[in-house]
């Protein structure tokens, strides 16, 4: 059952990341656009977008819960996983207020910043996947 319950997490995480590493992209053309009906659509795709990502990080939280908790996985990799994993919930939740800030037409970053900004999970997911495999510590 282990190995079911790590496959199926694994699913979910590659595409929560997948659609963690395409909505600040959007968010870059959404920065530079100033057409009104380009910006409508663009909104449309990043809302559609951001809940499907949400839907597909529940599963991934719990799956994971559920190997750390009913298999006692243990150790200090762990910690400094779970540590990365609340900043990758926090980047998502960051990811959901820039949208809400695009909706009001409240946005004052540049599309140079959400070019950096689209970096921060592949960053993350690199650091995630590093303990998980590597277990330095």
């Amino acid at each position: 059952m282990y190995l079911w319950i790590k496959s199926f997490h694994l699913i979910f995480v590659a595409s929560w990341f997948a659609g963690l590493f395409y909505l600040p992209r959007i968010y870059v053309n959404l920065a530079q656009e100033s057409n009104p009906a380009a910006t409508e659509r663009l909104l449309g795709m990043a809302r559609r977008l951001l809940r499907f990502t949400t839907m597909l990080a529940v599963p991934a939280l719990l799956l994971g819960l559920w190997l750390w908790l009913g298999y006692h996985i243990q150790g200090g990799w762990l910690h400094a996983k779970l540590a990365l994993v609340l900043l990758v919930i926090g980047y998502h939740h960051a990811c959901a207020s820039l949208l809400k800030k695009f909706e009001r037409g409240v946005n004052t970053r540049s599309h140079k910043w959400f070019r950096v900004f689209n970096e921060v999970p592949v960053l993350l997911l690199i650091a995630i996947v590093i303990l998980v495999i590597v277990k330095p510590f």
